[in-house]
């Protein structure tokens, strides 16, 4: 099924409300309060979402990044692993995604010749990979079974984030593997790493997920690490990454249009000030244009962040928010360059994860630089390339002429590294990504940047504070605040979105199941509403 389009829907004028009450009131366009929206408004609820930005879509959003050029990048989010077939079908939304043939490549030097390991959804091709690289079989063996371990948690675990909150016992039982419970649950991740693999190289390829967006490292006693690893692998019960035909905002452009089918009002251009959640009827206070406005609501939903919320409560926040800790890099290129592995095709190498100076000396490396004040050297990052498996995202003739496009995370990059001077250290951090990809490529990077209509290079970036400008995300922090593992007091909140305030509900990524584009707290916001 073809997408729709991601304009309209995602970009409707601000307007009054055409209520004084409504049954709940959501703050935040995010995907997560647009799937809140549609599931109340499919159950007959009145439902009025207001959004600060001029568009619905929040993070998850298609641009057209480069002034007359016709490409639509998913401008901050990019990937979509968590969110639920479920969510899709019960919403009947006109979405879709398309597997990556390939997982990863991670270029590195043997013997000081250029190589690379290539994992791929052909067991033997990747088993000769890791053979090349390591000299035995042994790595990946061990590759084969940490992953299955790992994936046989996801198909139990998965399932559970839609369901009512379980207990930490519940979900242990439902887990039923106790090395993979120590190792997932108790025990710093690092140690299963260390124990598992031997090669620098396949250690850092493994450690990566737990650092997406998580300033940690791989020995936190505070297990941040596995709490970020166990998001990036169990979506969808298998751990797999899927590109969303047209950009994320076919996805966040087809839940507008479910929420607005089912009768769901969506207000852009305004800004919520206050949150007086009052006894039985709460009020939400909103601005716009410079005038103030209140709503009354049976039910407040949150989609910002808990800092935020507390702020809106006219409350201290709990705990100051983490810092975010990503540099994202956009770009569009004439052609891909080339590689100095000349063994792998960089339409093989840039079609899945390019692990870019992600060792496990690296990583460790340059967390302790970052932890210090530095930025790190080489900077370690990850690259894919949307428009390899999805090249609708090209208009015009691009894709005839050869364009692609190359979407960069950098790691360890966190917030107050970019407090003092935001320009000077964002463009210090952008050189420093470079400069590690073109280590691995064969020709400079800038060689294969296309140009816009003004003739500038189309590369655009963003770092953690410029993430809390433009999207509202404290610190920049793309998960709202630290992930948490998947279970709770299901007592106390069965569905975990709760505040304390009993009108008062979390349904975005700040909710206990929340993080990565998953509308999962938006479901069970909604679930907690309808009293199932």
């Amino acid at each position: 099924m073809q997408p729709p389009s991601h304009g309209p829907a995602a970009e409707r004028a601000p307007h009054r409300p055409t209520r004084s009450r409504y049954d709940a009131v959501i703050v935040g366009g995010g995907h997560n309060g647009l799937v809140a929206a549609a599931y109340l408004a499919r159950a007959g609820r009145s439902v009025l979402l207001l959004e600060r930005l001029g568009r619905t879509g929040g993070a998850a959003v298609s641009t057209e990044a480069f002034a007359g050029v016709p490409a639509r990048l998913s401008q901050y989010s990019y990937l979509v692993s968590l969110l639920p077939g479920k969510v899709v079908a019960d919403l009947g939304l006109r979405f879709a995604v398309r597997r990556r043939e390939v997982s990863s490549y991670t270029p590195t030097l043997a013997a000081g010749r250029a190589t690379g390991l290539l994992v791929t959804g052909d067991r033997a091709r990747t088993a000769e990979s890791f053979r090349r690289l390591t000299g035995s079989d042994r790595e990946f063996d061990a590759w084969r079974e940490f992953y299955g371990r790992t994936e046989r948690v996801a198909r139990r675990v998965f399932p559970s984030l839609t369901e009512p909150l379980p207990s930490r016992a519940e979900l242990r039982r439902t887990v039923d593997d106790e090395e993979a419970w120590e190792m997932l649950f108790e025990r710093p991740l690092g140690e299963a790493v260390e124990s598992r693999f031997r090669d620098d190289l396949v250690r850092g390829v493994v450690l990566t997920d737990a650092l997406i967006g998580t300033f940690t490292h791989a020995h936190d006693p505070d297990l941040a690490q596995n709490r970020c690893f166990l998001y990036h692998v169990i979506g969808g019960g298998d751990g797999g990454w899927h590109v969303p035909v047209g950009g994320m905002g076919a996805l966040t452009s087809a839940l507008a249009d479910a929420a607005v089918a089912a009768g769901a009002e969506l207000r852009t251009g305004c800004e919520v000030t206050a949150i007086d959640p009052g006894g039985e009827l709460a009020e939400v206070a909103y601005r716009v244009d410079g005038v103030e406005h209140r709503v009354g609501a049976g039910k407040v939903l949150c989609n910002a962040a808990p800092s935020t919320l507390a702020r809106l409560l006219g409350e201290e926040p709990a705990a100051p928010a983490p810092q975010g800790a990503q540099l994202k890099v956009n770009m569009l290129l004439r052609r891909l360059p080339r590689l100095r592995d000349t063994s792998v095709d960089p339409r093989e190498a840039f079609a899945g994860t390019f692990h870019i100076a992600e060792s496990y000396r690296e990583l460790e490396g340059a967390y302790r630089q970052a932890a210090t004040g530095s930025l790190p050297a080489p900077a370690p990052s990850e690259i894919y390339c949307h428009s390899l498996t999805d090249p609708s995202i090209l208009g015009g003739d691009l894709a005839a002429r050869g364009y692609q496009t190359l979407t960069l995370f950098g790691l360890h990059t966190p917030a107050a590294l970019f407090a003092r001077d935001r320009d000077a250290a964002r463009r210090a951090a952008l050189d420093g990504v470079l400069a590690s990809l073109d280590a691995q490529l064969a020709e400079p990077l800038t060689e294969c940047l296309a140009v816009d209509g003004d003739g500038r290079p189309c590369l655009e970036v963003k770092c953690p504070p410029d993430l809390e400008d433009e999207l509202g995300l404290p610190g920049g922090n793309i998960f709202h605040r630290d992930l948490r593992f998947p279970y709770g007091d299901p007592d106390a909140d069965r569905w975990g979105v709760a505040t304390g305030r009993p009108n008062v509900l979390l349904c975005g990524a700040g909710a206990l199941r929340g993080g990565g584009v998953s509308g999962i707290p938006g479901h069970n916001a909604a679930m907690a509403v309808l009293g199932r």
